[in-house]
């Protein structure tokens, strides 16, 4: 009977090592892997809203409604374990009411307003950018601050945020905490005021931006986004006044996305560590309690 106690001794002293070196190496080495932006990132943001804006056709000033589509891929190939490369296209064009906008149109059609593609690179822990050769084209524009995403465990400071307007990074402040769906968000607001600018391709003038950005500190991914743009001639002439804001469909994607991704995050590297580390532990416990009893017993009988 010594004998199987000893065995189980032993079997219970091996697992106990074995589910705390696993509890370690999930709270050591764990999240330096899985906290970083993932290289099959394919995402599609939709934004509504309404513009004041300039008709160049007729010189007025015309108050539409708009759309807004973001679709960013990662470029897994130029991409590596520090840096994601990303390629964004973004498209604005005129709601018509019709309830079957596409996302983008034609240069040709008259409600579209703006579309852009672009390739920017940043790291996959912090979210900051990355600029140089390695990574990115030489038409690529170099870029600084937070671009697409924060970093994740986001703190509740300010961070440096990128605008592709002024071609800089501006302050994106803290600004509390609010629940969206059921989850709990960092706001944060980026204000620039009156700010000289190419407001249009080769004409300069002044530049507004009041925005607000609800993160998720866990993944540090953009929950929700609302901002009011002003463009102006440097004489003051109304060139654009624009709102815009995520729909409610996309926050209420976005937040149910943030909780999975929470949770896998939670799992690695919260919960196994403990189970681990703790269960670990007391499994060797009782492993060398049962080894000692064994050996006692042994003595006993000698």
């Amino acid at each position: 009977m010594s004998v199987v106690r000893k065995i189980i001794g032993w079997v219970l002293l091996a697992l106990g090592t074995f589910l705390v070196v696993l509890g370690l190496m999930a709270a050591i080495w764990a999240p330096g892997q899985v906290k970083r932006t993932p290289l099959d990132t394919d995402s599609t943001t939709r934004l509504a809203g309404n513009a004041d804006k300039l008709n160049p056709a007729t010189g007025e000033v015309d108050n539409i409604d708009v759309l807004a589509t973001s679709i960013t891929k990662a470029d897994s190939e130029n991409s590596d374990d520090k840096v994601i490369v990303f390629v964004s296209s973004t498209c604005l064009v005129i709601d018509d009411g019709s309830g079957d906008v596409p996302d983008c149109v034609p240069g040709t059609d008259d409600r579209l307003v703006t579309a852009s593609t672009e390739v920017f690179a940043t790291d996959r822990r912090t979210g900051l950018a990355v600029n140089g050769s390695t990574y990115l084209p030489p038409s690529a524009e170099e870029r600084e601050g937070l671009v697409n995403k924060w970093p994740f465990d986001a703190e509740k400071k300010t961070y440096p945020y990128w605008d592709g307007l002024l071609g800089e990074a501006v302050d994106a402040e803290y600004d509390g905490t609010e629940t969206l769906d059921g989850l709990e968000t960092y706001r944060y607001h980026v204000l620039v005021e009156d700010a000289p600018a190419e407001v249009v391709t080769d004409i300069d003038g002044v530049y507004s931006q009041d925005k607000y950005i609800w993160i998720d500190p866990i993944t540090g991914a953009i929950m929700k986004q609302s901002q009011h743009e002003v463009r102006t001639l440097e004489d003051g002439s109304p060139l654009l006044d624009l709102n815009l804001e995520f729909t409610d469909a996309q926050v209420k994607a976005n937040v149910e996305d943030a909780e999975a991704n929470g949770s896998r995050l939670g799992l690695l590297t919260r919960t196994v560590p403990i189970i681990g580390i703790v269960g670990g532990l007391v499994i060797l416990v009782a492993g060398g309690f049962v080894t000692r009893l064994a050996g006692r017993r042994e003595t006993e009988r000698a």
